[in-house]
C-alpha cells in the first residue's frame, strides 16, 4: 500500500512539473491512417488495367475502375487492400490480389521554438526529433521535454514527452513552446 501511494505521489508531482497530463504514443497512435489528399498506388496483380496511382479525393474515397468510390479516409493501407479486394470480389474478378502503398502522405507542420517553422515533407515513421532537424533545430528557448500535436483529424492539441522516438503521422501539426527558466 504504501509502495502504491509513494507511486502515485511521484506521477503527480511529474504532472505538476510538467504543467499538466503528459501522454505516451501509443500503438493506436502509430497506425497510418489514410486521409483526403494521400496519393496512393494500387496495384492489382495480372490486372494492369486496373492498377495505377490514385489520389484519396477530399470526401475521403478513391474512384477506381469498374468498382467505383471505395471509402479510404481512416483505413490502414492494409484495411483498404481488403475494401478493394471485396469492390472487385465476385463482380469483376475471382480472386483479386490487391496491394496497396502510400506514394504521396500528407506533409507535417512545426511551430513555436524552432529555428524555421513551416511546412515539412513526411517521411516513413518520421520522429519529432526528424522534423525539429528539418526546422533547423531548437530556438535556445525551446521546452525539450514536451510538446503539443494537433493531429490531421484532431479537434485539439495533445500534450506528450518529447522522446528521440515519438513518431509522428502525416498531417501533424506540432508546436513547440517555450521552456520556463
Amino acid at each position: 500500500m504504501r509502495v502504491l501511494l509513494i507511486s502515485l505521489w511521484g506521477l503527480f508531482l511529474t504532472a505538476c512539473a510538467t504543467g499538466g497530463e503528459v501522454m505516451k504514443v501509443g500503438e493506436e497512435d502509430l497506425a497510418y491512417r489514410l486521409a483526403a489528399g494521400d496519393g496512393v498506388s494500387v496495384t492489382i496483380f495480372d490486372e494492369p488495367d486496373l492498377t495505377g496511382a490514385y489520389r484519396i479525393d477530399e470526401l475521403g474515397s478513391l474512384t477506381l475502375p469498374l468498382a467505383g468510390a471505395v471509402r479510404a479516409a481512416g483505413l490502414t493501407t492494409d484495411e483498404l487492400q481488403v475494401k478493394i479486394r471485396e469492390a472487385y470480389l465476385g463482380r469483376y474478378l475471382q480472386d483479386p490480389q490487391v496491394r496497396v502503398e502510400v506514394t504521396n502522405a500528407r506533409p507535417v507542420y512545426i511551430l513555436g521554438e524552432v529555428n524555421r517553422p513551416g511546412e515539412y515533407e513526411y517521411g516513413e515513421a518520421m520522429t519529432v526529433m526528424q522534423a525539429v532537424a528539418k526546422a533547423g533545430g531548437f530556438t535556445y528557448r525551446a521546452n525539450r521535454s514536451v510538446f503539443y500535436v494537433l493531429h490531421h483529424a484532431g479537434e485539439e492539441e495533445k500534450k506528450y514527452k518529447l522522446t528521440p522516438t515519438t513518431v509522428l503521422q502525416p498531417g501533424d501539426t506540432i508546436r513547440i513552446v517555450q521552456r520556463f527558466f
